[in-house]
């Protein structure tokens, strides 16, 4: 029955997950890089006053990239690496669930497969990736 909308799978998908890491990665730029820098630096991340303007600005283009559905695979492997490290850095130690206070391991590990889904399958056909492959060759 659904067979027709299979290639739409992936919409939802980058909506949920680009438009997250877009507020995310605006919300470090917003509330100060300096204050995440100092987050960073608690957790003990090397060269937070540069890791912090990094993954700023990985969440927020990565974020844009996954929604736009343009770079889909390159943009989900950085943003794969930003939730593994938030996740071995700060979540892991406070279980799976992210109501925990502070937050488990949950939200990481749905973001983390997420964007490996959407890394295999594509950006399927309502994206930039897709229109780009279809532009007949320059001769």
């Amino acid at each position: 029955m659904f067979e027709s909308m299979k290639g739409y799978a992936a919409l939802p998908l980058r909506v949920v997950i680009g438009g997250s890491f877009m507020a995310h990665g605006i919300t470090k730029f917003t509330g100060g890089i300096e204050n995440t820098a100092g987050f960073f630096e608690s957790l003990g991340i090397p060269a937070a006053g540069l890791m912090a303007p990094v993954v700023a600005t990985v969440e927020t283009l990565g974020g844009l990239a996954i929604l736009t559905g343009a770079f889909v695979p390159i943009a989900s492997i950085l943003l794969t690496v930003v939730m593994l490290v938030a996740m071995f850095t700060f979540h892991i130690s406070n279980g799976f669930f992210f109501m925990n206070q502070p937050p488990g391991i949950e939200v990481n590990l749905l973001f983390i497969a997420g964007l490996l889904s959407l890394m295999f399958m594509g950006a399927g056909p309502m994206s930039l990736d897709e229109s780009r492959s279809k532009q007949p060759a320059e001769v």
